[in-house]
């Protein structure tokens, strides 16, 4: 199955070993960090060309300019030219800084991403969004490029701790949240565990495409994919390098909730919809209340959001579940608000 450049594969050698029987690279050069190196390297590298390799550390603290300093210097060292291929064998860390890397190395090179996170598989691989963090501001630095293909495997989910699972989770509920009301009812209607992937990740797949195919760079309707992320990216940034660290999808949850009140109190949904909403993404990321000393610099952050224009933050908030629009005004009076909302649905 091929949606945009991307191909969900049941069998990635297969897939692997196809594309690069229909391409000829001058070099490959392989992007993982410690735990892609030990659970996904490993099932795929046997249908590689000869390649080159660089292990940088996971997690979103290590997406910053001095990562890509030496994945450059690697890539130098490894003599790439422009007829080089990169592989990004990971979640979306991975694929953001490796995509910006190759995108940027000798005004570009040809790169594949290979996501081995849920996060990444149904979200940060598809759309050609690259980025790193720059003085702690999340995808501060980037530019928009597709990779030449996106290879899609379910069975590393395997590989991933529970937690990471959940993460991802996020984002599959964000493109129901966005875009499909009946969808919604099909994902609440089953377990996290009992979610059946394949499917998961396809409907998301098919969402994300047909929005970014509209909209490539972000001019107006793919604003949508943004639901949750003014806030909850404005979470993720505060507490990123702190002992109460969040996962990515973990703080759009939080930012979920927040937008749903906002979209009750500035788009008038309705508010027993936005409460049940709530509680379930509390009961499904088990949510705790933020400290209220923290929300002023919550919203500091979200004062550096991309999507802001002239120093007003605008968000993409629903009209019902399964409408969203976009470039809605949001004061920081309303944000403070939708706070003090998620507490009180996380303490209750």
């Amino acid at each position: 199955m091929a949606t945009l450049n991307a191909t969900i594969a049941s069998d990635i050698k297969s897939a692997l070993a196809d594309f690069f029987s229909t391409h000829q690279f001058s070099n490959v050069f392989v992007l993982v960090d410690e735990n892609t190196t030990e659970h996904c390297l490993p099932i795929i590298q046997d249908v590689l060309p000869e390649f080159w390799s660089v292990q940088v550390k996971s997690g979103e603290e290590e997406k910053h300019i001095e990562t890509c300093s030496m994945i450059w210097r690697s890539m130098t060292d490894a003599r790439l030219d422009r007829k080089a291929l990169m592989v990004n064998l990971g979640g979306g860390v991975i694929g953001d800084m490796g995509g910006f890397c190759a995108g940027t190395y000798k005004r570009g090179i040809s790169f594949i991403n290979i996501p081995t996170t849920l996060l990444a598989q149904v979200d940060a691989s598809v759309g050609g969004k690259l980025g790193i963090d720059f003085d702690g501001f999340k995808n501060h630095i980037g530019l928009f490029k597709d990779p030449n293909h996106v290879f899609i495997a379910p069975q590393f989910l395997s590989t991933l701790p529970p937690r990471e699972l959940r993460s991802g989770f996020a984002e599959v509920i964000k493109h129901a949240y966005i875009r499909d009301i009946s969808y919604l009812h099909k994902i609440k209607s089953k377990s996290l565990k009992d979610q059946p992937w394949m499917e998961r990740i396809q409907h998301s797949i098919d969402v994300k495409s047909q929005v970014v195919l509209q909209d490539p760079t972000e001019q107006g309707l793919r604003k949508i994919l943004n639901f949750g992320h003014t806030v909850g990216h404005a979470i993720e940034t505060t507490y990123l390098k702190t002992d109460k660290k969040l996962l990515h999808g973990e703080a759009i949850a939080v930012g979920m909730i927040c937008e749903l009140f906002l979209s009750h109190k500035l788009l008038e949904l309705e508010k027993d919809r936005v409460d049940e909403e709530g509680r379930y993404l509390v009961d499904v990321f088990g949510c705790k209340s933020l400290n209220k000393s923290d929300f002023e610099q919550i919203v500091n952050n979200a004062l550096q959001d991309k999507k802001n224009e002239g120093g007003v933050v605008k968000m993409s908030l629903l009209r019902s579940i399964g409408d969203c629009t976009y470039d809605i005004p949001v004061s920081a009076a309303d944000m403070l608000d939708s706070l003090f909302y998620f507490n009180t649905i996380a303490e209750h």
